[in-house]
Order: structure tokens, then C-alpha cells, then sequence
């Protein structure tokens, strides 16, 4: 898609927008008034964008589709690579980057920049030797190269944050290889992003590495040590000499099987010093990099701003993840189950149920359960059922509703509850309704942010019983709203 006041401007290519680095540049670059043309495999996964970009479908390891891709670019981002893949991820990786540094090459791109990854020496790890061999590959087919390369990058749904945030989060007690000890220049999402959208302008000539950090050479038990002081945890850290990057591998994996397919080959890099030996960056650019303690802060704030400005019937429809995988999807540290049904009547009737919810209507299934959870509540000096709610006819935010609080409240459309009852964690309930005369869909989410190993045990624990009780509850809604039509 093009705008009249875009005219003449270059247009830019951004492989990765589904990524974590590529999305938040996406948004980015739209703010600089860009034009940007996403290639994906899976366009449908960027369908809900709201943006300008052009989307078109290819894949880096099919050559045939970047030819297209690549007309009319000047500057084309490269942020992909095959950690994921359950092959060889090096050949994958040579072999994609090869296709796209000879399509950009055919098609006369100016110029190519590429996010690596820090360390030096003859004996890096396979996965930073093979980001490494990546940017060499791009700056071999004639078009320049600007190769960034960061050390751990500090934003709620990076890989390397999000691996020592479950660690520290889930083990009160770790008992932690030589690794923990090795340092790090950690730099925070923002800055990253500053120095990817200032290379589209940059006057350079030739090809150049850029090494990227924060302001700080931390290693990563100083790191698992700020995130545990800032996420309010108390833990003890126990350096052993027994394990090899290998068992640590195996070790992440029982502990955050999550991210044990990646984890495993990231781990590896770990014993690497990764740090900026050469500070051209900061001649160079106008970032001014934060510190980690900064960087956390503001991943820590910032998730949850996004997690409020979240709307999960987007965010799972685009993963394609629902109710059916055990404990939910995890989105940063909150953890979100999530089920969705489909009634024959229009958003207003499809909300008058939700609207009348608690109270003396109850919670449409399980009535005794939930009075047995409000006992259980005031046992421990909670606020329990007893606070029932205030209006039965209407609902405002920050009313109460037994043991929950409106947080969000949008007529005919939107209820978010935020649980007030004694958790280890903090919990939302939320109701979104989206339709139209001719039938709605109704979605239910319960959202849990837990802390510490407890809090993992409260929802894994209780997952079942939480999921049969929020099914039922989402039928018998739906058969209210149905039968109130009728």
C-alpha cells in the first residue's frame, strides 16, 4: 500500500515482521513514515495489522519467491534464522542467507542490514558462529551490508530475557553452571530498534559491523540476581562446576521445556564473553544505550502496558493456540487460557448475560465451587463472596464484584475482572464480545500472572478444574443469551 505523502521515499523490506525484533520494527519504521513491504510465509499471521505495510508471501529458502519481493527496494532488513528448526540449522541458515543476498543483488537493493550476534574468537558456540557466517554470506553478493551485532536483548518476549526470567521466576534455589558467571553487555529492546531504523539513513559507504550494548558488562547471574530484585523474589543462586553447557542444556529444558528446542542451542553461546570491544556505534549512531537495570524496568513496564492494551481474541487467533494445549499460552510471564464460542444472536443480547454476572445471578456453572473458594478465601484473610455486587443491572469500572473487581467495562462488548481474592499471582477474567445482527462470538479469558514456583503450581495445579468450570460457565452463558432471543 502507498500514500500520496510517501511518494518518492525508499521502500523498505522487512523479512522477521512476525518475529519479536521484526514486529516491534514494523511499527517503528510505519512511524517514521516508511514504506514498508513485509515478506512472510505466513501472511495471514500479519492479516490483523493496521498499518501501511504491503504484505507479500515468501520464504528466504525458496529463492523463486524473493525475486517479486525485492522490486522497487532500496533497503532490506534481514531478521531471520533457523534456531527453531529441528535440522541443521546452520545449513539452513547459509543457504537462506545465500538466496536472499543474490535476489537483492538481481533487483539492485542499496543496501542490507542485518542483526547478528557479539562474541569473538575461533571457538564461538554453532549458534554464533553461524550469525557470523550469516552476515559474511549477505556481504558477498555486491550490495552493502550494515551487520549489527547485540549481545542479550532485554524486552518482555526476547528469547534470552524470557529464559532467565522463567529460571528465576520458577527455581527459588538454583543450582547454576560455571556460565552464570560469564559477562554480558545486555541492551534493552528500545535501543536495538533506535539503531535498525537510524541504519536506513545512515551515509555510509561500504560494508560495516556495528557492535551494539547497553552501558553495563553484567554477567548473567548479576542479571537473574536485578530481575529477581525488580520482580519482588527472594533467590539464592548456587554456582557448581559440574555442569557442562550441554547438561545445561538439558537441564533448561526440564525446567523451561517451553523454550528447550532453541534454549538448548542458545545455552551453548552462554560460556562466551559478549561484550562490545569496539565502541564505533556510538560515533556513529545518536542512540545513547541504557543500563540493565533500566532495561528491565522498562521490559517489566511495558509488558504491562501491552498485556492491558492486549486483545486475546487477536493475539490467539494469530498463533492459532486456544483452550486445548494443557495450562494455556504463555504471553511473556502471564500465562492465558482462552475458549470462544459462537451464538446465533447479536452483540447486545450476547453481552446480557456477562453484563449480570455475580451476584444473586451467579456464575452460570459451578455455584457451589465458587461459594466454597469465597470459604476458602476468608479462611486466609480474603475478601470471599460476601461482597456480592452493588448494582445487578449495571456495571462500572471499579465496582466490585464478589471477589473480583471490574477493571474494564464497555457496554455490549467488553467485561475485565481482576481477581481480589489471596493468590500467589494476579488473575483477570475476561469476557469480549464481537458480532454482528446476524450472531456473535463470545470469548472468555482467564489470565494469570504468577509468582514465583508457587504461583506455577497454583495454575498448572488447578488447570483442569479452572478449565472444566470456565467451559461450563462459557456454555451456560451462551445458552442464556440464545434462549433470552428466543
Amino acid at each position: 500500500m502507498s500514500h500520496p505523502d510517501q511518494v518518492g521515499r525508499g521502500l523498505v523490506l522487512l523479512t522477521g515482521a512476525t518475529g519479536y525484533v521484526g514486529g516491534r520494527l514494523l511499527h517503528r519504521l510505519e512511524e517514521q513514515g516508511e514504506r514498508v513491504r513485509c515478506l512472510a510465509r505466513r501472511p495471514e499471521a500479519l492479516s490483523d495489522h493496521a498499518g501501511t505495510a504491503e504484505i507479500v508471501a515468501g520464504d528466504v529458502l525458496d529463492a523463486d519467491t524473493l525475486g517479486p519481493a525485492m522490486v522497487g527496494v532500496d533497503v532490506a532488513y534481514y531478521l531471520v534464522h533457523s534456531m527453531g528448526s529441528g535440522g541443521s540449522f546452520e545449513e539452513e541458515d547459509r543457504r537462506a542467507a545465500a538466496n536472499f543476498a543474490a535476489a537483492a543483488a538481481e533487483a539492485g537493493v542499496r543496501r542490507i542490514v542485518y542483526l547478528g550476534g557479539l562474541g569473538a574468537g575461533t571457538d564461538l558456540s554453532s549458534h554464533l558462529a553461524s550469525r557470523q557466517e550469516v552476515g559474511q554470506i549477505l556481504s558477498r553478493a555486491g550490495v552493502q551490508v550494515i551487520e549489527f551485532r547485540a549481545s542479550v536483548v532485554i524486552g518482555s518476549g526476547s528469547l534470552s530475557f524470557e529464559i532467565i526470567r522463567a529460571l528465576v521466576e520458577r527455581l527459588p534455589v538454583m543450582i547454576t553452571p560455571r556460565w552464570v558467571r560469564s559477562v554480558a553487555q545486555p541492551i534493552a529492546i528500545e535501543d536495538v530498534l533506535a539503531y535498525l531504523v537510524a541504519a536506513v539513513g545512515l551515509d555510509l559507504d561500504g560494508n560495516a559491523v556495528f557492535e551494539i550494548g547497553g552501558t553495563d558488562q553484567v554477567s548473567y547471574e548479576q542479571l537473574m540476581r536485578e530481575y529477581a530484585r525488580q520482580a519482588g523474589l527472594r533467590r539464592l543462586i548456587v554456582p557448581v562446576p559440574l555442569l557442562t553447557p550441554r547438561l545445561s542444556s538439558l537441564w533448561l529444558g526440564l525446567i523451561t521445556p517451553v523454550y528447550a528446542r532453541v534454549g538448548r542451542k542458545l545455552i551453548e553461546s552462554l560460556p562466551h564473553e559478549t561484550i562490545v570491544r569496539d565502541t564505533n556505534a556510538l560515533r556513529t549512531f545518536p542512540v545513547k544505550p541504557r543500563g540493565h537495570r533500566e532495561a528491565i524496568a522498562r521490559a517489566l513496564a511495558h509488558e504491562n502496558r501491552e498485556f492491558a492494551e492486549t486483545r486475546w481474541s487477536d493475539a490467539l487467533s494469530s498463533t492459532g493456540l486456544e483452550a486445548e494445549r494443557y495450562g494455556g499460552v504463555r504471553y511473556g510471564k502471564r500465562l492465558v487460557d482462552s475458549r470462544s464460542i459462537h451464538v446465533p444472536v447479536g452483540p447486545v443480547d450476547a453481552f446480557e448475560p456477562i453484563r449480570c454476572i455475580g451476584g444473586v445471578t451467579g456464575w452460570y456453572f459451578g455455584d457451589a465451587l465458587w461459594h466454597l473458594r469465597g470459604f476458602l478465601d476468608l479462611l486466609v484473610g480474603g475478601v470471599g463472596l460476601r461482597r456480592g455486587r452493588r448494582d445487578p443491572g449495571q456495571l462500572t469500572q471499579g465496582a466490585t464484584l464478589d471477589f473480583w473487581r471490574v477493571e474494564a467495562v464497555e457496554p455490549d462488548h467488553l467485561l475485565r475482572l481482576r481477581a481480589e481474592m489471596k493468590l500467589p499471582g494476579r488473575a483477570w477474567l475476561q469476557f469480549e464480545v464481537d458480532g454482528d445482527t446476524g450472531g456473535s462470538m463470545i470469548r472468555q479469558t482467564a489470565i494469570f500472572d504468577p509468582v514465583g514456583l508457587p504461583g506455577a503450581a497454583y495454575w498448572y495445579g488447578l488447570f483442569p478444574l479452572h478449565s472444566w468450570m470456565f467451559a461450563g460457565m462459557l456454555r451456560r452463558i451462551a445458552a442464556a443469551a440464545t434462549a433470552a432471543r428466543q
